[in-house]
């Protein structure tokens, strides 16, 4: 049990994780450690109580969006169609899109096409033709790094049984560089061969819902043979198709993004120093592999197109992907588990500082109940990952950061309470870390996920956008868009129960098993509306 405060990898290092292996001594950041780590590193699932105390404060005059009597209803389909105008683009900006959003959040029928905005796949302010010009650019970025999963892996394969023949050539096989294998002159004969049956979902003769068309194998094949003319010809930053996306900060259409220009997190390895390793890749696809089949089904019933997916199509998916040990699953969940995988090996590829890390299917799930296009779903996953990656990266900077704001909230609130929590050497708030690192997902219904979502990511796009300074200021009516509205709600959350803390807990073992009482018994709304309330009185504070 963890009664004094210790190191954040110290206290995971403990923890076992789902493969069973054995603790390591090394140094997570170390290169020589970094794969025997990424099998010790599993994520740290601790919850808070459920009893509450409302928090108070004097708001004068600034009202929450989020509070019972003003509460706003989620934005409708009607609502959204009339927010465009001949040209497609949202009217003033977007401003009235995200204020509603951030008041209601939105519909479910809309969600799929309302995400890639909040997401960052598409600019607040772009017209329909530039987002037909970019969902056709992601798409094809997309299957170029399916067909590089499907390269990795079968030259992951070849090595292996190299390895089994040949032990003197073990180390050199086994150490190929991803870098390498991706940049081998017959990338494009082997992907022809090996990628057809396992680029993904939607690369399963899925009909993709804008163009109206049936993505078959066969297209699959023709890009294959054809891409590299069509990579010539297409566009000037085109040529970055194919290469590979190692921890590249820049995605191909970051000129027209201004996401990517804002929020750029992702960096540059340098040559021979940082590349990953196709050995990383294989533990990534394991890990991956054995979460997504272990996916909840509770999204089914609000993805019913999803959920009457044939046994067939899903068998083949899996197939596909390589997905194993699913026989136990209804068609629906294997469906699932095969796009999970497939989506999350992409983002290994395009994110290998990050690569796979257990709680990043958590994430993943509702996107993929949400959107069916594989491409879209991929790339509102990455926009998602542009602040989220943080939670995962192996040096603890961003869940120390994020952590410490929370700290910090609950010590600006609420002194009383933040002193007896030194008390327990709990001041560093490590109680709230799965709340954290899995953004509230394990607390949270389905439902009330998505809202939470849907409300902190319409913050973050009113902040891209640039909306921060000047529309919600001049009104006086809410709190400034905040990056970081999630640590305020997991802050508001600590302070509902300070009573019962203060009162009750005289240890963290206490605090541990009280805290498992929480799931499923939060208000979202109310906890939003707490948020507020600390955003106002602190966030020129922390």
């Amino acid at each position: 049990m963890l009664v004094q405060k210790q190191p954040l990898m110290r206290a995971l290092r403990r923890s076992q994780t789902s493969l069973g292996s054995n603790n390591s001594t090394g140094s997570p950041s170390s290169p020589s450690s970094s794969s025997s780590w990424i099998h010790l590193r599993s994520v740290l699932f601790i919850v808070a109580s459920s009893s509450s105390s409302p928090v108070t404060s004097d708001r004068g005059s600034l009202k929450s969006p989020w509070s019972r009597r003003r509460r706003k209803h989620a934005l409708l389909a009607k609502q959204w169609k009339s927010l465009f105008d001949v040209d497609g683009k949202l009217s003033d900006g977007g401003i009235k899109f995200l204020k509603k959003i951030r008041t209601g959040g939105v519909e479910p029928s809309i969600r799929a096409e309302v995400w890639p905005f909040l997401l960052g796949m598409y600019d607040v302010k772009s017209s329909k033709k530039e987002r037909d010009t970019v969902k056709a650019q992601k798409r094809k970025k997309y299957v170029e790094l399916r067909k590089q999963c499907c390269q990795i892996s079968k030259r992951g394969e070849r090595s292996f049984k190299l390895k089994e023949s040949s032990e003197n050539n073990s180390n050199e096989d086994g150490g190929d560089n991803i870098s390498q294998v991706l940049d081998s002159p017959t990338l494009d004969e082997a992907s022809s061969a090996a990628s057809r049956p396992s680029v993904s979902a939607e690369l399963v003769e899925e009909e993709e819902e804008h163009d109206g068309g049936v993505i078959t194998n066969e297209d699959i094949s023709d890009e294959a043979e054809t891409g590299s003319s069509e990579d010539s010809d297409s566009s000037e930053d085109s040529s970055e198709d194919t290469k590979p996306l190692l921890g590249s900060t820049e995605t191909e259409d970051n000129n027209n993004n201004p996401y990517d220009r804002s929020d750029s997190t992702l960096k540059k390895p340098e040559t021979g120093t940082t590349s990953c390793k196709s050995e990383n890749f294989a533990t990534w696809q394991r890990i991956i592999r054995l979460d997504a089949v272990r996916a909840n089904s509770e999204w089914i019933v609000y993805s019913p197109s999803q959920a009457a997916v044939s046994e067939a199509k899903a068998q083949q998916l899996a197939e596909s992907v390589g997905l194993k040990d699913f026989d136990h699953l209804e068609p629906c969940r294997i469906y699932h588990a095969a796009r999970l995988v497939a989506i999350l090996e992409a983002y290994a590829l395009y994110d290998t500082e990050i690569g796979y890390c257990q709680g990043m299917s958590d994430l993943l799930s509702p996107i993929i109940s949400v959107i069916e296009e594989d491409h879209v779903a991929f790339w509102c996953f990455v926009g998602f990952m542009r602040k989220a990656r943080h939670n995962f990266r192996l040096d603890e900077v961003g869940i120390r950061r994020q952590l410490n704001i929370v700290s910090k909230i609950i010590k600006g609130k609420d002194s009383h309470l933040y002193k007896h929590l030194e008390k327990l050497q709990a001041e560093d708030c490590f109680f709230v870390y799965r709340m954290v690192v899995v953004l509230f997902r394990r607390e949270l219904t389905f439902e009330q996920t998505l809202c939470l979502w849907e409300v902190m990511w319409a913050d973050q796009a009113a902040i891209r956008a640039g909306i921060v300074r000047s529309a919600w200021r001049r009104m006086r009516l809410r709190a400034p868009p905040t990056d970081d509205l999630l640590l305020y709600a997991i802050a508001a959350c600590v302070l509902q129960r300070r009573k019962m803390i203060i009162e009750n807990y005289s240890s963290m073992d206490e605090i541990m098993r009280e805290c498992n009482s929480m799931a499923g018994c939060l208000d979202v709304w109310k906890l939003l509306d707490d948020a507020h309330d600390l955003v106002v009185t602190l966030h020129d504070k922390i």
